[in-house]
């Protein structure tokens, strides 16, 4: 290589990186103009078309984890590394195909909103808003963290320093125009994300390890095996990757607050159908380049998030490797903006009115343009309610962005926070796990069994959610003391199968063993549910 050219790659590298960081700017001032109402902000006023939600659906679900982390997977598992991402495909493919026409017909803004509606249960959905707050907060925060490891690599900064600059990327677009602006967002990245992976690295690498026929050469047979095998995954890892992840498709507030943003059922089971399908394709790429990498590069790389930098500085040409650093960027900020609009919607309208028994604001009821105001009047509900053109609008436009700058400044102080102790790493990753394992444990059975049981209640619902975390946590105190670390404990496999089981034993025998949901509670349920179908929410015009 001449000299002062690997500093003009890193250079050229660099630009493409900033290019890309601006444009989230300016993105963030786009969605602002289309923001007139919470429903605006938080939900995208519920107007996408199919388009911008398959690429919104599949930007949220696909972050650092599925990028960086599915490249590294592929590196050391081969073929079998793909499952940790096609587990989150399948997630959203059956979330999309069974539930996502369901939880789009309820115009609700939140997982606890569903559990009020469906249960008529005050504390088990203030309880379970908790649970969901932390769980995205922290996905905010690993994501933050991962971005900032990337901008550490290209501009040598301290580490909290980047962290500050992506950090304040992320919240200016988030904190300006919300929903609308993390969607438009979203389509960027998500076309970064498709081009990095699918028509840049994928081939590259292709013909650096000369084919398929390449790979099995040099790597041998055991690295094209889907499981087992001396370097693959085994069947239990492969499960449980299934269970975290696929169920946690199934009931994230992060994901069901893409969801709500769909026009009608018909887009929300379309669009998620595709992007799910998209994830499956996403998770195969990233474990054949990962495999390439394993055959160009040989097995001196340690750490398998570094695959994807070293596959991005040594195989790819000149400039290409900027495009693809940006794409992992892009698929890190997307987590990371979903997620923490995600936290604060919970925060403010959940959390907040359950702990200080506030009432939620005129324009944050559960329902905010239903087509069936007659029905809804019936019930009792404040449905019919529509804050377009409340006098209120402003007024919660400006809460709604306070509780993203708020939480987004905290977010980022707790990251720099994790990046400057010894093991912050392995902190934020026991937080994350304990919180996604609490998540799927304690919560799995009460919100998905409310969609598939009409005898299950409140009470049921209740104790479920108590009994399984209680017992998903006791499963990690127990694996902790077993495995003799603290650590391995958190992240064993068999705590959230415990949770889920006792989750689900309880939630039927409380069910039956105690009186049914009160018929107000279910007519109103039922009144929503089966309002027609894909009907659009108002005559505003849609985004395709």
């Amino acid at each position: 290589m001449p000299p002062g050219s690997k500093e003009a790659l890193v250079d050229l590298n660099l630009v493409i990186v900033v290019l890309y960081l601006v444009a989230m700017l300016g993105f963030g001032f786009w969605g602002r103009s289309r923001t007139q109402n919470s429903s605006d902000y938080l939900v995208a006023g519920r107007r996408l078309g199919t388009f911008l939600y398959t690429g919104t659906m599949a930007a949220v679900v696909l972050g650092g984890a599925s990028t960086v982390g599915g490249v590294g997977l592929g590196y050391k598992m081969g073929l079998s590394g793909m499952w940790l991402v096609v587990a989150i495909g399948v997630g959203v493919l059956l979330l999309s195909l069974l539930f996502a026409g369901t939880i789009s017909k309820l115009r609700v803004y939140t997982v606890s909103d569903m559990l009020k509606l469906r249960y008529g249960s005050k504390s088990a959905a203030g309880a379970s808003s908790i649970v969901m707050m932390l769980y995205t907060m922290f996905l905010v925060v690993t994501s933050t963290g991962a971005y900032a490891t990337v901008l550490h690599v290209l501009t040598g900064l301290d580490s909290w320093i980047c962290i500050a600059i992506g950090g304040a990327v992320v919240l200016v677009y988030s904190v300006i125009g919300g929903m609308w602006s993390i969607t438009l967002a979203d389509q960027v990245q998500f076309i970064i994300k498709t081009i990095g992976i699918f028509a840049l690295m994928l081939p590259f690498v292709l013909v650096k390890a000369d084919g398929f026929s390449g790979i099995r050469e040099r790597l041998g047979d055991d690295y094209f095996a889907i499981a087992g095998g001396k370097v693959g995954a085994d069947t239990q890892t492969i499960i449980t990757w299934f269970v975290v992840y696929m169920f946690g498709m199934l009931i994230g507030q992060d994901i069901w607050q893409r969801v709500f943003t769909a026009r009608t059922p018909k887009v929300a089971r379309l669009g998620g159908t595709m992007a799910g399908v998209y994830c499956i394709l996403y998770g195969a790429a990233g474990a054949i380049i990962g495999m390439g990498a394993h055959a160009v590069l040989g097995d001196g790389i340690k750490a398998k998030n570094d695959v994807y930098a070293e596959v991005a500085d040594k195989i790819l040409p000149v400039g290409i490797g900027g495009l693809v650093l940006a794409a992992a960027v892009a698929a890190m900020m997307s987590t990371a903006s979903g997620a923490l609009i995600a936290c604060a919607t919970v925060a403010r309208n959940d959390v907040v009115p359950f702990l200080t028994g506030r009432a939620r604001a005129v324009d944050d009821v559960a329902v905010d343009a239903y087509s069936d105001h007659d029905a809804l009047k019936s019930t009792g509900s404040h449905a019919a309610n529509d804050d377009a053109s409340d006098p209120h609008s402003e007024k919660n436009i400006r809460e709604n962005r306070a509780f993203v700058l708020g939480l987004g400044v905290l977010t980022v102080l707790i990251s720099i926070l994790m990046a400057r102790l010894d093991n912050g790493g392995d902190l934020v990753v026991a937080s994350l796990t304990v919180a996604y394992d609490i998540l799927v444990g304690g919560l799995l059975v009460a919100i998905l069994g409310g969609f598939v049981w009409k005898r299950a209640n409140g009470t049921g619902a209740a104790i479920s959610m108590l009994v399984g975390t209680l017992v998903t946590v006791a499963g990690m105190v127990y694996q902790a003391n077993k495995l003799g670390d603290t650590l391995s404990g958190i992240l064993a496999n068999e705590p959230i199968y415990y949770g889920l089981i006792a989750s689900l034993v309880t939630f039927v025998v409380a069910s039956l063993a105690t009186p049914k949901t009160d018929d107000a509670v279910r007519a109103e349920w039922d009144a929503r549910v089966h309002r027609p179908a894909d009907v659009e929410l108002d005559a505003t015009p849609t985004a395709r």
